[in-house]
């Protein structure tokens, strides 16, 4: 089992952080722009990698664990949370101003440095694209270390995408592919309508097999369908990678909750590649 990396002694300790504006994204989805009450805290924690989590603490609520969307590229940190339960509920009635309290990093991460002079294929459904948005803002910012990059992303409806900024903004970027879908379209929808892995059939879209890692995140009956398509184009399953969604309660790999076979999906993870999700025996 590994553990949580960091040069701060204290990423065991929950830091307190202070609200300074929410973004309503889709029903019942917010993101939270928030900074940490020490400076030194920030740029300690700053220091994470696309793919980390955090844990987050409402006081007198509880703690949940939360993606980390932001690339630590960026300048900003937030969460983007869907409310689910009391504790989320808890962060959505937070307004600007207001303390919470935020522990990690935590987890693996991507590898990014790994993957330079390779393709990228990102493929997400949904709020799927929350833990790949930190890769693609840190692909992006770091382009000329990788190759082609292509973007595949779906919802259920045009009032479901995520992240609509960003997405009319990757739109306008030459030399990066980005493609958007959704299952069921609307009166002003003039985009392509199906399911994400419908996008690899287009003819105008190639995508590469050869030197490239596929990043997939979405629900679980997407991510079957996409890994099949992957499949059936080529791609080995250690090119293929995505995020493991269990409640990583103490985040740290000491309650168990988060346990699947040998592995703790808050430290072994929350990122593996298809090949290691297999021989964990995980029906994703």
């Amino acid at each position: 089992m590994t553990q949580p990396s960091s040069n701060d002694k204290n990423i065991y300790l929950p830091k307190v952080a202070i609200l300074d504006r929410v973004q309503d994204e889709i029903q019942e989805v917010k993101t939270f722009f928030w900074h940490f009450e020490n400076p030194a805290d920030q740029e300690e924690f700053k220091k994470f990698r696309p793919g980390q989590f955090a844990q987050v603490s409402i006081f007198s609520q509880g703690e949940f664990p939360a993606s980390l969307p932001p690339s630590p590229t960026e300048k900003e940190t937030f969460f983007t949370v869907r409310t689910v339960g009391s504790v989320t509920s808890g962060l959505h009635q937070l307004k600007a101003g207001d303390k919470f309290a935020v522990r990690g990093p935590y987890g693996n991460g991507f590898p990014m440095e790994q993957y330079y002079g390779r393709n990228l294929v990102f493929v997400a459904g949904g709020i799927g694209l929350i833990p790949l948005r930190s890769c693609i803002i840190y692909a992006l910012a770091n382009r000329d270390r990788y190759k082609k990059i292509q973007v595949f992303y779906g919802s259920r409806s045009p009032r479901e995408l995520m992240y609509t900024q960003n997405l009319r903004e990757w739109e306008k970027i030459e030399g990066f592919e980005f493609y958007t879908t959704v299952d069921r379209g609307d009166a002003d929808w003039k985009g392509n309508v199906g399911v994400v892995g419908s996008l690899f059939k287009k003819p105008d879209v190639k995508v590469p097999v050869e030197n490239t890692t596929a990043f997939v995140c979405g629900p679980p009956i997407m991510f079957r369908f996409v890994i099949k398509d992957l499949k059936d184009m080529g791609f080995h399953d250690r090119d293929i990678v995505s995020t493991l969604e269990r409640y990583m309660k103490c985040g740290v790999g000491k309650c168990g909750h988060c346990c699947i076979g040998m592995a703790y999906v808050c430290t072994d993870g929350p990122v593996f590649t298809y090949e290691q999700i297999k021989k964990l025996g995980e029906d994703i």
